[in-house]
């Protein structure tokens, strides 16, 4: 398969993921409104999904650059690096996104912005300290793939799901634990409805991991695809490969890391837990830095 067709089979499973989330929101929905028997409540969890991942189109961009305290750059400041990000926007057939620096000793970087004409690329001032020409080529055009192939939008659609499946999943454990039981039949037996109760209280316990690990697949599946397009378009694979080395061996974490934001970055901005154990690698947002450089190096032109 090459890289146009894995490109291609790819939104069709990130669409199939989204359609699933949607599914799972309308159970979590139905089961709350079969629980207290009220059905107005599935109408409500369907409406408040549908104006959460409005919001979250609109104004994502913005909430991510206040979490991670990013603030824009002048170019007379940064006159070689906005060369470069321009140079690399020509080529790939892109207009120039925004550009915001993090004042961050590690070097990391991200992509935000709902499409190409709103998008913004963040880099740390560690970043610009410890990469040379090539490697910074390399991180901007990861992160200009991302642009392109429309990740950033995605990935603000499935994080708002997810929150809305774990949301919803700990208002109807909180209702029950208050009594949600106390308005049903008291001749209601162990019968069909009874064990539709028992797997609704599974499902709930269940779904917000199984929406996280889903999250995560997404992430990584796009990492691996924003990697491959970076090469493509820089035609030098080292220059990435090198820039990975060098983010990867960084000892300490971000100052500004976190759970909300951390799958944005082009590397795990959490230090000293990414390959420990099965557990925290399946929840791991990144793939390992061996499975990125084995498939960067499979690339021939």
């Amino acid at each position: 398969m090459n890289l146009y067709q894995e490109i291609s089979s790819n939104n069709r499973k990130t669409y199939f993921l989204i359609f699933s989330f949607a599914v799972l929101i309308i159970i979590l929905g139905w089961f709350l409104s079969y629980l207290f028997q009220t059905p107005i409540l599935l109408v409500f969890a369907v409406i408040f999904s549908i104006l959460t991942s409005f919001f979250s189109y609109w104004y994502s961009d913005k909430i991510v650059l206040k979490l991670t305290k990013a603030q824009p750059i002048k170019k007379e400041d940064f006159r070689d690096f906005f060369n470069i990000v321009e140079n690399l926007s020509i080529a790939s057939g892109m207009q120039a996104p925004k550009i915001y620096l993090i004042q961050e000793e590690q070097p990391n970087a991200f992509a935000t912005g709902r499409n190409e004409k709103n998008s913004v690329i963040v880099v740390t001032t560690g970043l610009l300290k410890l990469l040379n020409k090539n490697e910074i080529e390399g991180v901007i055009s990861h992160e200009l793939s991302h642009i392109k192939n429309r990740d950033i939008l995605l990935g603000t659609v499935v994080v708002v799901l997810v929150g809305v499946i774990v949301l919803v999943s700990d208002l109807i454990i909180r209702l029950t634990l208050w009594g949600g039981f106390k308005n049903r039949d008291s001749n209601d037996k162990l019968s069909i409805g009874a064990l539709l109760v028992i797997l609704g209280f599974l499902f709930i316990i269940l779904s917000p991991i199984l929406a996280k690990i889903i999250q995560f697949a997404v992430s990584r599946k796009r990492e691996f695809l924003a990697d491959s397009s970076a090469v493509l378009l820089t035609r030098y694979p080292d220059g990435l490969i090198s820039a990975l080395e060098k983010i990867s061996n960084y000892p300490h974490s971000a100052k500004i890391a976190n759970n909300a934001t951390a799958h944005l970055f082009i590397e795990n901005p959490f230090r000293g837990k990414e390959n420990k154990s099965l557990l925290v690698r399946l929840f791991s947002t990144h793939p390992s830095l061996e499975e990125r450089i084995a498939k960067l190096r499979e690339i021939t032109f």
